[in-house]
């Protein structure tokens, strides 16, 4: 019987037994099992105020800048006194004109008479002033032990009066207090050699203890306390027998502002498993044999990329992909192990896009999430009704909180697999198995595994019971405003990866997930909250753990309160340049789809360079030539790959860098290498772009013209220097019947039809709680059945991607390595004042370039509906022909081949309508 068997299978009585010889920092402690009372660990409530303090103050609007000074904004006037009251247990009351009652004891701080030392300055830029105070050498070296009090910073009169009063913000303190702690490599569970190790970062906690489980829902067989440890603020502990196959929660006793001392029953934020719906923490060492697929050890893996640009990204979503594939077994459908099954249809759909060029899969949030109910999640039953019917959407919506799907941008544990995908949730061990066998078969298909991580927010924040890491250090992981409130800028609420801790624990994070589930590439969600700093070491981090190179790409948009470097150099669009990490540009993406992202009303109808705008107007606002001209322009930007360096004449003529190409106030080009772009005109966020296209192109556009405008927009993106990067079912027309928002449409909304019979328009319209103000614009574009394409427009869809992955997979000209590369081999013809503005014209140097393959490539995009005449005088005398995927009669699209022209004599070249396509000298 091993260790594992023993613990699952002994009485209560006889693990406490086994614990009596428990070893604490490597000292036999005998009867340690027996000292305390497990009542607390099976206790229906998470949450146990031991000492209720309900009226203590929770504005803080006060930092701490080190362990030494505090800055209060506010407060720089002259006069008064400054006093730093402390209860341990919490009471102290303060009202303005009025002694302060309640307090244990008090320290008076005197003003900071130096300048603030420039690191802090730098750091806590964000404050805007107010008075410096600083604690004497003995009182900083209590402070330890006060930040386990309530704290209260009084400004007292001449006579004890207060004039003014807050709490603190810790997390400058707690970050210079121990600074030892960023070096601790064991935090959360670890088993080895038949011994059981438990650490937890709370240095501000008064007590920890760990409650230990046989199983995932039985009562707790032991409770055991974890010793403090004053240099790096951690609490651990160690038993001699191995726990494998067990569970734990933490007991954490901690002052909270506004409550009082509570004990807090939670799970580790550094749980590698858990039970389903999260309620305990898993015990396991992740390199047991047990908890791997047949073969993982030496199953292949795709080779690294030889350079950032050669990725071509597949954005998908476990459930989506297997919930309504007939071909999988039932018990797979929706699950990690949906992928094992190569014959399904799904799986041959990837195959078949592998084979063309697709590189990597980047799977929508997959670790731990919050709001699917991992055990007893429903279906809805959803009425069949007309296209424009609210009848689905109330049934989806009906039972949104209790059904099977969300996106999962709501993390609940960073480091463990989401247990909703897995065949068993309330089995630990379950999902650590099956995600790897994905990852495993998606290996064995040839593509790379991408990782979609949310380390910018958590699901919930203070004393909420999904609230972890709030639960155990208060007010410190969460990012604070001037009050001490936490921040919502992501939509939720929002972390501090500046904080030492909180930086950490995305490192190790990401770190395990490259080490342990052999991950290629991380997609970080709002990654423009985070610091440059912290992304470079993430980097440097994934790489030591991957053995090899990791590629890292995120949203870098710019808002909320970091924005414009208030708190720290962000990892954003514009602060990213040399660091080799990829932003999304919604630079070309505004200009081929038109409009904006977020768009409403009448905004939706707003036309782009491939749907119309000013040269097919669809009745609402067509555009103006003008704005066509820069569209066309900015269209150009994308495919240079948005480099900030790169120079080209604009529509008036003046030849410029494209850092000063205007795209809404801001510079269309900004990166400095082409691997820091990620392209894309569509993703799981907003409309799929057939939606978008149905606002936009005039109603009477035949399905197959509707066809050929997602082509164009798909072979902007292919063409593109830089990431290319493409929403999974595009190339099938995927529709969401116009939702604009369909992270809890549930699985009705959300599905793909691998088979290309349906794309799902018209199936409704979309949820009222984001679209019921665009109903009206929405009912006539659902009732219109010639918008709906047939099987024979879905096809030829697929085919004409998979043709532009090959012809991107041609040639290293589509994938160029650096700006300079770009900068010297990427000419555009057909530019200017005088310009068509219907025709992007680019031509690509080959000579003695590595992977070129072509002397010289000319790709021509006509987004006209009328077949286009243009003469380019550098290729007078040139022996172009087609781009041999053209060639081919199995290519998708006929149009190349059957109607595009040449004449070298003149350069004279003859586009077909609504048609992308590449010439070559070979």
């Amino acid at each position: 019987m091993t260790p594992r068997d023993l613990h699952r299978n002994r009485p209560s009585r006889h693990l406490a037994a086994a614990l009596a010889a428990a070893i604490v920092g490597g000292v036999a402690v005998p009867g340690f099992a027996a000292t305390l009372d497990t009542a607390a660990c099976d206790a229906d409530a998470f949450a146990t105020v031991l000492h209720a303090a309900p009226q203590s103050p929770t504005d803080a609007s006060a930092y701490w800048l080190d362990r030494r000074l505090l800055q209060w904004p506010g407060q720089a006037v002259a006069g008064g006194t400054f006093k730093l009251y402390h209860a341990a247990d919490g009471g102290i009351f303060a009202r303005v004109g009025e002694a302060v009652t309640g307090a244990d004891g008090t320290v008076v701080l005197v003003r900071f008479g130096d300048e603030v030392p420039a690191e802090l300055a730098q750091r806590f830029r964000f404050i805007g002033g107010g008075v410096v105070l600083t604690l004497d050498s003995t009182d900083v070296a209590r402070l330890p032990e006060l930040l386990r009090q309530q704290l209260l910073l009084v400004r007292e009169d001449a006579d004890g009066r207060v004039l003014a009063a807050t709490t603190l913000q810790s997390p400058g303190a707690l970050d210079d207090l121990y600074p030892a702690a960023g070096a601790v490599d064991d935090l959360g569970v670890s088993v080895v050699a038949d011994a059981t190790g438990f650490r937890l970062w709370a240095p501000t906690a008064r007590e920890v203890s760990v409650c230990l489980y046989g199983d995932g829902s039985g009562g707790a067989t032991s409770r055991e306390p974890l010793h403090f440890d004053a240099t790096t603020g951690a609490w651990s502990m160690q038993l001699p027998t191995d726990l494998s196959g067990g569970y734990y929660t933490y007991l954490v006793d901690v002052f909270v502002p506004g409550t009082g001392v509570v004990r807090n029953r939670v799970t580790d934020p550094y749980s590698i498993s858990l039970t389903a719906d999260s309620k305990r923490s898993y015990i396991a060492n992740l390199d047991d044999p047990a908890l791997k697929p047949p073969g993982w050890d030496d199953a292949p893996r795709p080779a690294p990329l030889a350079a950032q640009t050669d990725m071509v990204i597949y954005e998908l979503h476990v459930r989506d992909f297997s919930r309504d594939d007939a071909t999988v077994s039932e018990a797979n459908r929706g699950k990690y192990l949906a992928f094992t099954e190569s014959g399904s249809d799904g799986m041959r759909h990837l195959q078949s896009l592998a084979d063309a060029g697709l590189t990597d899969v980047h799977l929508l949030p997959v670790f731990d999430l919050a709001t699917v109910p991992e055990a007893g999640c429903v279906e809805p039953e959803v009425p069949a009704a007309g296209p424009d019917s609210e009848a689905q959407q109330a049934a989806v919506m009906a039972v949104a909180a209790r059904d099977c799907f969300n996106w999962g941008y709501d993390p609940y544990h960073f480091n463990a697999p989401e247990g909703g995908f897995a065949s068993d949730a309330a089995d630990g061990a379950v999902r650590i198995r099956e995600f790897r066998a994905m990852v495993q078969a998606l290996h064995a298909a040839g593509l790379r595994v991408g990782m979609d991580v949310v380390y910018n927010h958590t699901t919930a924040s203070g004393q909420v019971e999904r609230s972890v890491l709030d639960r155990i250090v208060p007010g410190y992981y969460q990012r604070l405003d001037a009050h001490g409130k936490v921040t919502t800028s992501t939509c939720c609420d929002n972390t501090a990866t500046e904080h030492r801790m909180m930086g950490k624990l995305m490192l190790d994070s990401a770190a395990l997930w490259a080490r342990k589930y052999r991950i290629d590439s991380f997609r970080f969600d709002l990654m423009g909250h985070q610091p440059r700093g912290a992304m470079e070491q993430l980097q440097v981090r994934v790489d030591e753990a991957a053995g090899r190179h990791v590629n890292l790409i995120g949203e870098g948009w710019n808002f909320g309160e970091v924005a414009d470097g208030a708190r720290f150099v962000q990892a954003s669009q514009l602060s990213l340049q040399g660091s080799g990490i990829g932003t999304f540009s919604d630079r070309a993406r505004d200009a081929i789809r038109g409009g904006g992202a977020g768009d409403k009303g009448a905004a939706m109808f707003t036309q782009g360079y491939v749907n119309g705008l000013h040269y097919a107007p669809n009745g609402h606002d067509g555009g103006s030539l003008d704005e066509l001209l820069h569209a066309a322009d900015l269209v150009r930007a994308g495919l240079a790959g948005t480099l900030a360096d790169y120079v080209m004449a604009d529509a008036t003529s003046v030849t410029i860098p494209l850092s000063q190409l205007d795209y809404k106030g801001q510079p269309a080009g900004y990166a400095a290498q082409p691997g820091e772009v990620v392209n894309y005109v569509e993703n799981h966020d907003n409309q799929t772009l057939f939606d978008v296209n149905a606002f936009k192109l005039p109603s009477d556009t035949s399905r197959e013209d509707r066809a050929r405008v997602q082509v164009l927009a798909f072979a902007l993106n292919a063409f593109s220097q830089g990431i290319a990067y493409f929403h999974a079912g595009g190339e099938l027309l995927r529709s969401k019947s116009l939702d604009r928002n369909s992270f809890d449409s549930g699985d009705w909304f959300n599905r793909i039809d691998w088979t290309g019979a349906d794309n799902h328009f018209g199936t409704g319209l979309p949820p009222a709680s984001d679209n019921r103000d665009s109903w009206p614009q929405m009912v006539p574009l659902l009732a219109n059945p010639d918008i709906k394409p047939t099987a024979d427009e879905i096809a030829f869809t697929r085919g004409a991607f998979e043709d532009l992955l090959r012809i991107r997979d041609s040639s290293t000209l589509f994938r160029l390595r650096s700006a300079d590369d770009v900068g010297q081999r990427l000419r555009f013809h057909n530019t200017g004042p005088d310009q068509n503005p219907l025709v992007i014209a680019g031509h690509l140097d080959g000579a003695s370039y590595p992977g070129a393959g072509f002397a010289e490539v000319l790709y021509l995009v006509n987004v006209s509906p009328e077949p286009q005449t243009l003469t380019i005088d550098a290729a007078t005398g040139k022996h172009y022909v087609p781009h041999p995927v053209h060639r081919t009669g199995a290519a998708a699209d006929p149009r190349p081949r059957e109607a595009a022209s040449f004449d070298p004599a003149s350069g004279r070249f003859v586009v077909p309508a609504r048609t992308a396509m590449v010439y070559v000298i070979e």
